[in-house]
């Protein structure tokens, strides 16, 4: 079953967002806002660096669209990785109904391989922004937090002709209230795809060069763990494991033999 799950394999889409709240005591309560805060982590990828122009945070509610307070720049996407992350945009908003979230990216994008740099072409279907559809209830006095994942494996498309290009695939995670499972498949290892699967959910990440690897962002459940290993190197499958809200799952040293 080795390369049965495949880059190629997973749906490239945007996920639908889910947000996570937590009591504010600043002003908004007295204005009947809540407080939004935007924060952006990362799923390795085989490159140096993914430089991604961040200038624009957008949320739309039933009374319109709203403009965050955002930190634009450039970020290194692998900066933020293995759980740690980054708030991009932060801002009030009127309680109510959230309904969609727009990323606004700028023209320098760009991307690391060896020892050259490559600029990251944007379809233009996406220059007037990333919709990101999210259905959500936002309460007066809370502060929510929305955690943007990109998956640098699967955003970044080489045509074949020495260009690159940037199609941001993102999912969203619920940072309080959900699992992560973490392991280490040693340096034969670096490099390799490491999927969590639950029935029809499948959610990967790229060993790291020590072999480390961490899939945040899990429901709770039952999940098989796939290491599609690298040649020389047979494929492993870790059954049964168990992963609840807000802990982590600690799978040690996962062997992997010769073929």
């Amino acid at each position: 079953m080795r390369k049965m799950f495949q880059l190629s394999a997973l749906v490239l889409s945007v996920m639908v967002l889910a947000v996570s709240c937590n009591k504010d005591d600043d002003d908004d309560n007295m204005t009947g806002d809540a407080r939004m805060e935007i924060r952006m982590t990362d799923a390795p990828g085989p490159y140096l660096a993914v430089n991604i122009d961040v200038q624009a945070v957008e949320i739309n509610t039933d009374n319109g669209w709203v403009n965050m307070n955002v930190n634009g720049g450039i970020y290194n996407l692998l900066d933020y990785r293995d759980g740690i992350d980054t708030l991009i945009a932060a801002g009030p908003i009127n309680a109510g109904r959230i309904n969609q979230i727009r990323l606004i990216l700028g023209t320098n994008n760009t991307i690391v391989i060896g020892p050259a740099t490559y600029e990251l072409e944007t379809p233009s279907a996406q220059q007037s922004g990333l919709k990101l559809n999210v259905q959500a209830n936002i309460q007066p006095g809370e502060t929510y937090s929305i955690l943007l994942d990109f998956d640098a494996a699967r955003s970044i498309v080489e045509t074949g002709s020495g260009k690159y290009i940037l199609k941001p695939v993102i999912r969203t995670i619920l940072e309080a209230n959900n699992g992560v499972i973490v392991g280490n498949v040693g340096l034969v290892g670096a490099g390799s795809l490491v999927y969590a699967i639950e029935g029809t959910d499948t959610i990967g990440t790229v060993a790291n060069a020590t072999g480390g690897f961490y899939i945040g962002g899990l429901a709770s459940g039952s999940y098989e763990v796939h290491v599609d290993a690298i040649l020389p190197y047979d494929d492993e499958i870790v059954n049964n494991v168990s992963v609840s809200s807000g802990q982590t799952t600690n799978l040690g040293a996962i062997v992997l033999d010769l073929l």
